[in-house]
């Protein structure tokens, strides 16, 4: 287990951007009456934000960016990394957060960098973020994190059409006397293709049959491009691995579960979050869930469920906080972290 304390480093302030266009999963043809009914119960995800053709990861994170930049009234040459985590880029080559920093009025100084990562992305892009703050003094720096995810998925595929959502967050950091954030990542690429676009990377170029949707089972097209989950291991892999790797951060960075006021985890679904909950005896008000709303929106799940169900908490004074990150890699990834007078903005639409 990779277990390391970042200290003097702090969130100042929090944004996230969603499209939108909303689709209602009780209205999808995918699924019938009675299947939409139990869905909606049992995952827990009713509506999805879905980016129109054209609007990007980077998009939203970038209206994202502005909105909180404009509200802490950063001076933008004080900035000195930005780190922008996506499975979604703008392009292979090249990096999009270097577009981000010249559409952003960035300093040349700045350090960019994308970094590949879905689910766990928000928390190792927090430990990414904070390490390499902890060395710069008086130092600001933004972590944005986005995906969209449903760019990547067959509309004809029942499996995974209903659960995916697109959103992209701001989070700006600052180098402090206080803070503190204790991290515990992990991975498992042995099932690295339990979620997977098996095909238009280097392993396996594009052709002319990736194009081609294909029937996989009833109710299940799909090409060689759009996202394959095998949504029975996935849910296997987290009631195996995420709370014993929870109970692990508690022990090393010594704090007790009771003394945590908030645990916000991925949004991958209700039966899942409920069995982890259960599993790590949480009462039901300290594991908010913005599911039901925006249903799994990848990496930005995190700071998307923070703005939707604890903005006021987060405003309000100090909180001790237990983020958990979880899914494709497989990777997952916790962190403690004390946070005080969070700016928290509302969440846009674009």
């Amino acid at each position: 287990m990779a277990f390391f304390t970042v200290r003097d480093i702090q969130i100042k302030g929090l944004a996230a951007a969603v499209p939108s266009n909303t689709e209602d999963n009780n209205e999808l043809d995918l699924l019938a009456e009675k299947e939409r009914e139990l869905f909606i119960r049992t995952v827990g995800i009713r509506y999805r934000k879905v980016a129109p053709k054209g609007l990007t990861a980077s998009d939203l994170c970038l209206a994202a960016t502005e909105k909180l930049l404009a509200e802490l009234q950063w001076n933008r040459a004080d900035i000195q990394a930005l780190v922008f985590v996506t499975q979604t880029p703008d392009y292979i080559i090249p990096n999009t957060s270097s577009t981000m920093q010249h559409k952003l009025g960035l300093s040349k100084n700045c350090l960019v960098f994308d970094v590949n990562l879905g689910c766990s992305g928000f928390v190792y892009g927090l430990s990414i973020i904070s390490s390499m703050l902890q060395n710069i003094p008086n130092g600001k720096a933004l972590l944005l994190v986005g995906d969209v995810s449903t760019s990547t998925i067959s509309k004809r595929d029942r499996s995974t059409t209903p659960l995916f959502s697109d959103a992209g967050s701001a989070t700006a950091l600052e180098h402090t006397p206080d803070g503190k954030m204790s991290f515990n990542l992990q991975t498992d690429g042995a099932e690295f293709d339990d979620i997977i676009v098996p095909e238009g990377g280097f392993r396996n170029r594009a052709t002319a049959e990736s194009f081609v949707l294909k029937e996989i089972e009833n109710g299940v097209h799909r090409s060689g491009l759009d996202m394959k989950l095998d949504g029975a291991k996935i849910f296997n892999f987290a009631l195996r691995e995420i709370a014993p790797s929870i109970k692990h951060l508690f022990t090393e960075a010594k704090v007790a579960k009771e003394e945590i006021d908030y645990f916000v985890f991925h949004q991958a679904n209700l039966l899942m979050l409920e069995s982890l909950r259960k599993k790590l005896s949480i009462a039901p008000e300290k594991l908010p869930y913005s599911l039901y709303d925006f249903g799994n929106t990848s990496s930005a799940s995190i700071p998307l469920t923070m703005l939707a169900r604890i903005p006021e908490a987060l405003r309000a004074g100090k909180l001790k906080l237990l983020l958990s990150g979880f899914g494709v890699g497989l990777s997952w990834g916790s962190v403690y972290l004390e946070t005080n007078s969070v700016i928290c903005l509302p969440i846009m639409e674009i």
